[in-house]
């Protein structure tokens, strides 16, 4: 089973694939009178809440986050562009250093 996503778009669209399907599965057990698959649909139903809180609530931290940290660079420039310009060169002389063995 591959786990590793690509982009957080893939990750997102199979998350609602998911969902769906829970969904689709909680609608055609609707008519089940056993006891177990009623306990089932309960714990499915309270798994996919759960999981939309939590998304909800990711997003709005990643929301804020990026506020703040665009309120920053906004704010004062000069020093993160000091820190990039200063990354960009340590990574450049990492990779373009000869190799020692």
């Amino acid at each position: 089973m591959n786990t590793h996503y690509e982009t957080p778009d893939a990750l997102r669209h199979d998350a609602r694939a998911l969902a769906e399907d829970a969904r689709a599965l909680i609608r055609a057990t609707a008519d089940s009178a056993d006891e177990k698959v009623a306990e089932a649909r309960k714990r499915l139903e309270k798994a996919l809440a759960e999981g939309r809180e939590l998304l909800h609530t990711a997003q709005d931290k990643a929301r804020n986050g990026m506020q703040i940290a665009d309120e920053c660079v906004r704010s004062n420039p000069y020093p993160y562009l000091a820190a990039a310009f200063g990354v960009g060169a340590v990574v450049s002389l990492l990779l373009t250093a000869p190799r020692r063995a």
